[in-house]
This record gives structure tokens, C-alpha cells and sequence, in this order.
């Protein structure tokens, strides 16, 4: 299971198509760069998709 709930994240996005979209290009980001905003072993999911839908849950990646 995806950890944080996709529930609780679609109270800042818009919409499923919206975050879909956001978390794909941070995870790619993240991929390329090797850059996270939060040290590695504060992530509770090892993979990058996970990973970046818990900084937008927290709030360090700004929608605009």
C-alpha cells in the first residue's frame, strides 16, 4: 500500500490527473538529480514515486 494516502493528498491538488503529473516529475527529478529535500532515512518508502508523494503531503513541493 502506498503510504501516504492518495485520500488525504487530494485535499491540496486539484485532481487525480494533477497529481499524477506532479509526483511523476518530481519523481523523475529525483531519479536524474539523486536530490531530496529530506534526508534519506526520514522517507518511509524507498522508491521515488513514494518518496515524493510524501514531500507533497508535507508540503515542500509548492503548487502553482
Amino acid at each position: 500500500m502506498i503510504y501516504p494516502s492518495i485520500d488525504k493528498i487530494l485535499t491540496t491538488v486539484d485532481s487525480k490527473y494533477s497529481l499524477v503529473h506532479i509526483i511523476s516529475k518530481r519523481a523523475k527529478q529525483m531519479q536524474e538529480t539523486k536530490h531530496y529535500q529530506l534526508p534519506e532515512n526520514e522517507y518511509k518508502n524507498k522508491k521515488e514515486l513514494g518518496r515524493a508523494l510524501e514531500e507533497l503531503e508535507k508540503g515542500l513541493i509548492k503548487i502553482k
